[in-house]
C-alpha cells in the first residue's frame, strides 16, 4: 500500500489533557507505536492559532499518523491555550507567545511523568517561536523548526540555544512568506550548531505530499536514524 496524504498507520492513540501552572486544561493526543516501546518522542508545537493553527495542522497530523509505525516514535500533539481542533478547545486565550510558556512546560512535564524517552521539540511557524523561547528545558534533547519566522523569537533566544549547544535543525522553504534561506542562514549564525536546510520550491505551509515526506525524513534522520530513510509504502 502506498503511503498517501490520507494514510493512517497503526498506533496506540490516547486523548490526553495537559494542566498548566496557571490553571488551564489543554486538550491533546498521544500516539505511540502499537507493538513496541517508543525510541524517542516528538512534542509538536503548532502554527499560529489566530490563523487556524492547531494540533491537526496537516504536517503534525501526518507525523502522528505515520511516525509511530514507521520510526517507532511517540508523537504528542496538543492545542495551545485558546486553540481548537476536532479534539476540542483548550482553555484560556491566545497569549502572543508569552503565556504559552506554561503550555510548553505542561507538555514537557507530561513526557517526564509518563517516562517518554528522548524528547525533541517539533515546532512549525508560531510553534518554532515557542520552541526557541521556552524550549530549553532539561528534558529536551533538541529542536526541529519548520518555517521559522523568527519574529517573536529574539536574538537573545537564539544566543541562549547557541550557548547551550543542543541541536537545532531549521527547515526553511525556498518560497517562505516570512523567512527565506539566505536570511535564515544569516540569523542562525548566532547558533553555531544549527543546521539550516533550504527546501527547494517549498512554501510556508508545506502543502503537497513530496514536502511532507521531506519533513518526515529530516525529522527521522535526526531523532530515529535507524529508520531513515522512511519507506513510501506499508505492508503491515
Amino acid at each position: 500500500m502506498e503511503i498517501r496524504a490520507s494514510t493512517v498507520l497503526p498506533a496506540r492513540r490516547s486523548e490526553i489533557e495537559l494542566h498548566t501552572e496557571d490553571g488551564l486544561t489543554l486538550v491533546g493526543e498521544l500516539a505511540v507505536p502499537a507493538d513496541r516501546p517508543p525510541v524517542a518522542t516528538l512534542v509538536c508545537l503548532h502554527p499560529l492559532p489566530t490563523a487556524e493553527g492547531m494540533m491537526d495542522s496537516h504536517v503534525l497530523r501526518k507525523a502522528a499518523y505515520r511516525l509511530p509505525a514507521l520510526a517507532g516514535l511517540a508523537v504528542l500533539r496538543f492545542n495551545t491555550r485558546g486553540a481548537s481542533s476536532a479534539r476540542g478547545t483548550s482553555e484560556g486565550s491566545f497569549g502572543e507567545g508569552e503565556t504559552e510558556r506554561y503550555d510548553v512546560a505542561a507538555a514537557l512535564e507530561f513526557t517526564e511523568y509518563h517516562n517518554l524517552p528522548r524528547v525533541w521539540l517539533l515546532g512549525w511557524s508560531f510553534g518554532t517561536e515557542l520552541a526557541l523561547k521556552w524550549g530549553l528545558d532539561p528534558v529536551v534533547e533538541g529542536a526541529i523548526l519548520l518555517s521559522p519566522p523568527l519574529r517573536r523569537a529574539t536574538d537573545a533566544d537564539l544566543d541562549a540555544w547557541g550557548a547551550d549547544g543542543r541541536p537545532v535543525v531549521a527547515l526553511v522553504p525556498e518560497l517562505d512568506d516570512y523567512l527565506r534561506p539566505p536570511e535564515a542562514h544569516a540569523r542562525f549564525k548566532r547558533v553555531p550548531q544549527a543546521e539550516v536546510i533550504a527546501v527547494d520550491k517549498a512554501k510556508h505551509l508545506w502543502v503537497g505530499e513530496p514536502y511532507v515526506r521531506i519533513v518526515c525524513d529530516e525529522i527521522v534522520k535526526r531523532v530515529a536514524p535507524a529508520a531513515y530513510p522512511l519507506p513510501t509504502s506499508w505492508d503491515g
